[in-house]
C-alpha cells in the first residue's frame, strides 16, 4: 500500500512545528528595515565628540559605560537576523580599520530608512540596490579628490599628532591633546624600520587612582605586581624566562622512602636542596641576573635566589610571558636549565616602582631596541579607564592606517556634506529609476553633520543651512560643523582647525555600509527553524507542609 502524502497548503507546513516563515515586502523587507532603524536609532546618539554614553549590562552582569559603538554592539548580543548583517559589517570595519564602526552602522541604517518610501512608491529592491551601487562608485571617486593633507613620514610627530588627536577627540573630548601626545610617542618609539606596525605592540596598563593627566608612556613593559625576592632593581638586566614553576623538580612516578633516623631525614632533604642550589648557581654563572617564572616560586627557591643575588619576577599570564620574550629577545624555557647566550633576553633596567597604592614591575628598554611600549592609564573608576583604553585603541589604529596610507580628509561632517552635494548632482544625470535611489544615497550622507550639530546642542537647522551654503562655493570644500560654535559661527574650516580623518577609514566605511544595506534589501524571505533546546524548566515546587 502506497504511503499517503498530504498536500502542504503552505511553506510553513514543510518545516518542523515551531518554525517561523515570513515573506514579501510587508512581512520580510519592511520588518527588516524597521528593526535596523530601531537599532541604529540607539547607536546614533553616541556619535561624535559630544556623543552620549550608554550603560550596557551584559549576560554575566558586567557593567559597561561607553559611547564606543563596537563595544555596545559586541555586548548587546543582537539576535534579529537583519540587524545582525549590520553588526557583521561594523565588525569587518573594526578588523580592517580599527575605528569608524558607528559610521558604518549609522550610514547602513539610514540607507535602509531612505529606501522605505521608494519601496512603498512601487520601486523594486533591485532598482534601489543598483542606484545605491552607482552612487557608491561616484562617492568613492569624489572622496579621493577631497584629500586635504598627506602624512608622508609616519615618524613626524607634529603631523601624526594632528590625525591621532582627531580620532581620540570623538571618544575623550577635552583630553585629545594630552592623550594624542602619549599615543604618538608610544607608536613612533616602536615603529620598525622595515616591517609593518603591529597595534599589539602598544600595551595599556590601567592603574586606578589620580586623574587622566597623570597617565604616562613607558618604553618597555609594565606589570601590575611586585617582585618575589629582596632585590628590587637591576641595571643592564640579562633576563631568563621559564614557563614552569620555579621549584624542586618532582619525579614522574610516586615512590616511598623509609627513613629511620634524623640524620637520614636531614641528608634526604639536603640532597634536594643542594641540587636546587647548584641549578640556581649554574643559572647565575650563565650571566643571568633577572629570573622570570611562569608559575609559583617556592620559598626554598626564593631563599637561594636571594642568596645568589638574582631578581625574581613571577608572571601568571602566558600572554604576558610571550610579550616579555618579544620585548627582551629571550627564549621561553620549559624546564629549569641554565640558558645559553642565545636564550638570554636583555633589558636596560628592571625595577619596582609604586603608582598610587599599586606596586609595578617595569622592564625598560631605552633607545631603538624597544619593540613594545606601555601606556599607563590613570583614572577614578574602572569604567572610566576602560573608556580611555578604547580611545587610545582608536588612536593606535589611526597611526597604523597612517603607516599604510597617509592621505587625510577633513572631518567634522565636511567630507559627508561635500559627497552629498556631488552625488546629488550626479544623480540628476542618471537615466531611469536608479536616479531616485542615488538621490536618497546623497541624502543619507547628510545625517552625519546633522547628528554632530544636534548632539553639540547647536541649532541644527541653522547649522546645516550655513554648511550647505558654504559647500556651494569651491572654497567651502573643507567646511564642517563647529561643535563649540556660537550663532554666527556654526561652521568651521576643518583643515585649518586640524580636524582630520583618514581617507581609508571613510573609504572602507562607505563600502561596508552600502554592502550591508544592499544585503538587507535583497532579503525577501525569513525562514527561522525551531530553536534547539531541552525540556522547559519545572515550576518551583510548593513548600512541604511537614
Amino acid at each position: 500500500m502506497a504511503l499517503h502524502v498530504p498536500k502542504a497548503p503552505g511553506f510553513s507546513q514543510m518545516l518542523k512545528e515551531g518554525a517561523r516563515h515570513f515573506s514579501g515586502l510587508e512581512e520580510a523587507v519592511f520588518r527588516n528595515i524597521a528593526a535596523c532603524k530601531e537599532f541604529v536609532n540607539t547607536i546614533k546618539t553616541a556619535y561624535g565628540p559630544y556623543g552620549m554614553n550608554k550603560i550596557i549590562i551584559n549576560h554575566i552582569d558586567k557593567l559597561f559605560v561607553t559611547n564606543d559603538a563596537a563595544t555596545i554592539v559586541k555586548e548587546l548580543e543582537i539576535e534579529h537576523p537583519a540587524a545582525k548583517v549590520l553588526v557583521l559589517a561594523s565588525n569587518m570595519q573594526e578588523e580592517e580599520v580599527g575605528d569608524g564602526t558607528n559610521f558604518v552602522l549609522i550610514l547602513a541604517g539610514t540607507l535602509l530608512e531612505e529606501a522605505l518610501p521608494l519601496l512603498k512608491m512601487g520601486m523594486t529592491p533591485a532598482d534601489i540596490i543598483e542606484g545605491y551601487e552607482l552612487a557608491l562608485k561616484k562617492a568613492l571617486e569624489v572622496l579621493k579628490t577631497l584629500t586635504c593633507e598627506e602624512i608622508k613620514d609616519p615618524r613626524d610627530e607634529a603631523a601624526v599628532l594632528k590625525a591621532v588627536r582627531s580620532s581620540v577627540m570623538s571618544k575623550q573630548f577635552g583630553y585629545e591633546d594630552f592623550l594624542g601626545n602619549l599615543i604618538t610617542k608610544a607608536c613612533i618609539s616602536i615603529l620598525p624600520e622595515e616591517t609593518t606596525f603591529n597595534v599589539d605592540n602598544v600595551r595599556i596598563q590601567k592603574i586606578s587612582g589620580s586623574s587622566i593627566l597623570s597617565s604616562e608612556t613607558v618604553l618597555g613593559m609594565v606589570f601590575k605586581r611586585g617582585v618575589e625576592g629582596e632585590i628590587t632593581k637591576m641595571s643592564g638586566a640579562k633576563v631568563v624566562v621559564y614557563t614552569c614553576p620555579f621549584d624542586i623538580a618532582t619525579t614522574e612516578t610516586k615512590g616511598t622512602v623509609l627513613i629511620k633516623t634524623a640524620a637520614e631525614l636531614h641528608s634526604f632533604s639536603s640532597g634536594e636542596e643542594s641540587q636546587l642550589e647548584s641549578q640556581i648557581t649554574a643559572i647565575k654563572n650563565a650571566g643571568v641576573n633577572v629570573v622570570v617564572a611562569g608559575g609559583k616560586i617556592s620559598d626554598i627557591a626564593l631563599h637561594f635566589l636571594n642568596k645568589a643575588g638574582l631578581m625574581a619576577v613571577r608572571l601568571q599570564s602566558k600572554f604576558d610571558i610571550r610579550r616579555l620574550c618579544k620585548v627582551t629577545g629571550a627564549v621561553p624555557l620549559p624546564i629549569l636549565t641554565p640558558p645559553s647566550k642565545e636564550e638570554l633576553g636583555y633589558a636596560d633596567s628592571v625595577y619596582i616602582d609604586e603608582i598610587g597604592d599599586n606596586s609595578i614591575v617595569v622592564f625598560k628598554l631605552d633607545g631603538k631596541e624597544s619593540r613594545i611600549s606601555t601606556i599607563i592609564v590613570r583614572g577614578a573608576t574602572e569604567n572610566y579607564m576602560d573608556d580611555i583604553e578604547r580611545a587610545i585603541d582608536d588612536g593606535v589604529n589611526t597611526f597604523k592606517l597612517i603607516t599604510r596610507d597617509g592621505h587625510m580628509v577633513p572631518g567634522g561632517g565636511a567630507v559627508e556634506a561635500e559627497l552629498a552635494k556631488q552625488v546629488r548632482d550626479y544623480s540628476e544625470t542618471i537615466p531611469g529609476l536608479e536616479r531616485y535611489a542615488a538621490a536618497k544615497f546623497a541624502h543619507s550622507l547628510t545625517i552625519f553633520p546633522k547628528i554632530l550639530a544636534e548632539s553639540s546642542g547647536l541649532q541644527a537647522r541653522t547649522a546645516l543651512q550655513q554648511l550647505y551654503e558654504g559647500h556651494r562655493t569651491p572654497e567651502g570644500v573643507n567646511l564642517g560643523i563647529n561643535i563649540q560654535g556660537e550663532d554666527d559661527k556654526l561652521i568651521i574650516d576643518c583643515h585649518e582647525a586640524g580636524i582630520l580623518d583618514c581617507l581609508s577609514l571613510k573609504e572602507w566605511g562607505l563600502k561596508f555600509a552600502t554592502m550591508a544595506a544592499c544585503t538587507v534589501l535583497r532579503i525577501d524571505q525569513i525562514i527561522m527553524a525551531k530553536r534547539a533546546g531541552g525540556p522547559s524548566a519545572k515550576p518551583p515546587a510548593q513548600p512541604d507542609d511537614d
